[in-house]
């Protein structure tokens, strides 16, 4: 409180209490892997806005093409804008260490990340690496490339385990035949939450770093797949499943999955990318949890994971404000007044605002115990969009005389 000893007018800036909440971003994943120079800017967290600063970081002119580089370069080319490269080097691992912060771990502490993507991994450790990485954080979700040579499609609906992998690990005989079984598997574990999609197959394009010589590799999808969420969440929002897109530079597939594969693999979360007489799209939209749970499609991990990053981001300004009703209704408030533009933007279901999201926080959500124990309490509750994965069309026969006939007889 100022001091007021000489008499006269005192124009005071006062705080006016609203505090918007802003959206946070959605579309810049973390691509880990080997670069074409591998022993540059090893393990570091490295932020490349266009395909020119990835050359300039990674790339000479004697360099080879690498998963890395091909799945960069087709992320740009979908019209991704902006995403971090970790250089593992030609013997790291993504999984990383804690204590040197490498692979993964360097990750950690940037919160502008929202995917992770390691091109070309297809192993059971890497798939548990970046799935477990994103179920850590919550604030992220991981695309994982199928192996790029699959010869029956029903291996993609099988478990991917590590047994039998290392001829020198010793194993009891009555195992034997069972993880035989088990490691012949290529689908990466359910993540319960949602956390994780995995895409198949690889596609067919131009090499990046040769286009001129018209070389044609098989390049992993998590790529361009990353670019297509980055180009939905411009053109339509984050709540639009990534799904129904094209893929741009691609050429061919590795593999033409049929219309009765495709229903069995999407049954396992199996994102397909198929071949249409328009052009070569993405058509699946599923995460790696179950099939009957609420987190089963893509779009509602994304839009949960922005909800939560941005009222954890908008709100940080309650820490150390007195528990009282004020800042009750400070915080009910702004985070009323963002699920409102979520809302208007098509991203939560309901007519009315009402019907989409409740958002509660005073003395009932906050009685005396909890505030004796330093916490403020806010209930909230919103009602995400869902895509229309099936769309049926119900036809049958009708005539004009038969209606007639009806209408006469009536």
């Amino acid at each position: 409180m100022p001091n007021y000893l000489s008499p006269g007018i005192y124009v005071e800036e006062v705080s006016t209490g609203t505090k918007p909440i802003g959206m946070v971003g959605t579309s810049i994943p973390a691509f880990l892997g080997v670069a074409p120079l591998k022993n540059k800017y090893v393990n570091q967290a490295i932020a490349c806005n266009n395909w020119g600063e990835f050359c300039k970081h990674f790339v000479n002119e004697e360099s080879k093409s690498t998963h890395l580089a091909q799945a960069v370069f087709s992320f740009f080319n979908n019209h991704g804008s902006r995403c971090y490269i970790v250089n593992v080097g030609e013997n790291g691992s993504i999984a990383g260490d804690v204590k040197k912060r490498s692979g993964l771990f360097a990750l950690e502490t940037i919160d502008e990340v929202a995917i992770v993507a390691a091109p070309g991994y297809s192993d059971a450790i890497s798939y548990e690496a970046l799935l477990s990485h994103c179920e850590k954080l919550q604030d992220r979700i991981a695309i994982l490339d199928a192996p790029e040579s699959v010869s029956d499609t029903n291996a993609l609906k099988v478990l991917k385990t590590v047994s039998g992998s290392d001829p020198s690990e010793t194993k009891p005989a009555t195992d034997v035949k069972i993880e035989s079984a088990a490691s012949q598997g290529l689908r990466p574990r359910n993540s319960d939450e949602g956390y994780g999609a995995f895409y198949f197959p690889w596609f067919r394009g131009l090499d990046a770093l040769q286009p001129s010589s018209g070389s044609i590799v098989n390049i992993p999808p998590s790529g361009a797949i990353a670019g297509i969420y980055a180009r939905t969440d411009a053109t339509r929002g984050v709540h639009k499943a990534p799904a129904n897109e094209q893929v741009r530079g691609a050429l061919g597939l590795t593999y033409n999955v049929s219309r009765e594969e495709h229903g069995e693999l999407n049954r396992k979360g199996v994102n397909v990318i198929r071949m249409f007489p328009d052009g070569i799209r993405v058509w699946g939209a599923r995460t790696l949890a179950a099939e009957a749970s609420e987190w089963r499609y893509i779009p509602v991990r994304r839009t949960f994971n922005m909800i939560k990053e941005s009222i954890q981001e908008g709100t940080r300004w309650t820490v150390f404000e007195p528990n009282d009703m004020m800042t009750w209704k400070s915080v009910e408030r702004d985070i009323r007044a963002f699920l409102m533009r979520v809302w208007r933007d098509g991203a939560l279901l309901g007519a009315t605002p009402e019907q989409a999201f409740f958002v509660k926080c005073d003395a009932e959500t906050n009685p005396p115990e909890v505030r004796d124990a330093g916490q403020l309490i806010a209930e909230i509750g919103i009602a995400p969009v869902k895509p229309a994965e099936f769309i049926v069309f119900r036809i049958g026969q009708w005539t004009s005389e038969t209606e007639s006939a009806t209408s006469a007889g009536a």
